[in-house]
């Protein structure tokens, strides 16, 4: 395996331990990704997979079990170190695109790189190639109300790879779309993986999509099995 970037061992989580509606939805979770692979993370809706995609990308805490990424264990990270290396190291794709509507595209995608200390200008023309390699440039003066729903996540994998991290999660990104653009914005975002070289966790319902990635694992009782 080329060189490690997530790490998840042992990784269990509870909803409202101990009382009568407890439920385990992680049972000793375990997942390693390496750089340059991207995983296809495929469960039914409640098997947990929003769940583990939080605690790898340091939203959520396990109640047991570690988390490392880029070779740091954080397990007993401060809140300080796990909101930099979030910012830093981690890019998140949602079903739905989470635009801020009262920016451009690229507006969106220059803003946190700003949070992280980057120049304006130096942040512009990062956006612009972004845009420009998913193909929706033309588009970066459109706030995201003026965009199409294939356009306006295709953004968002743009602003989840503005601060270039090295672990990209993303969440069912194609849900909300037709199968048309679900494989055109697919597509762009394997071809920004492939480019950039960082790691992928990609949760999603599409088996044909899956099979398109380097290996799929299946949520099985709270548990990571190969597919």
């Amino acid at each position: 395996m080329n060189e490690e970037i997530l790490r998840l061992e042992g990784i269990e989580k509870r909803y409202n331990p101990g009382r009568p509606n407890e439920v385990a939805v992680l049972r000793g979770a375990d997942l390693t990704v390496g750089r340059g692979e991207v995983v296809a993370l495929v469960a039914p809706s409640g098997a947990g997979k929003s769940t583990l995609l939080h605690i790898a990308g340091l939203l959520d805490t396990a109640d047991r079990g570690e988390v490392a990424i880029a070779g740091e264990a954080l397990g007993a990270a401060s809140d300080r170190r796990r909101t930099i290396l979030r910012r830093q190291e981690v890019g998140f794709v949602y079903q739905f695109h989470h635009l801020l509507p009262e920016f451009t595209a690229l507006e969106n995608i220059v803003l946190p790189q700003l949070a992280n200390g980057t120049a304006r200008a130096a942040a512009e023309e990062r956006a612009r190639a972004l845009l420009a390699s998913v193909g929706v440039e033309s588009r970066a003066e459109h706030r995201p109300a003026a965009l199409s729903g294939g356009e306006q996540q295709r953004v968002a994998f743009c602003r989840a790879m503005a601060n270039t991290p090295k672990l990209l999660l993303a969440d069912e990104p194609t849900g909300n779309l037709d199968p048309a653009t679900s494989d055109t914005v697919f597509g762009a975002l394997m071809s920004l993986v492939r480019e950039t070289g960082l790691c992928a966790v990609i949760a999603t319902h599409n088996l044909e999509l899956a099979s398109r990635m380097d290996r799929q694992v299946r949520l099985d009782e709270g548990r990571l099995v190969p597919v």
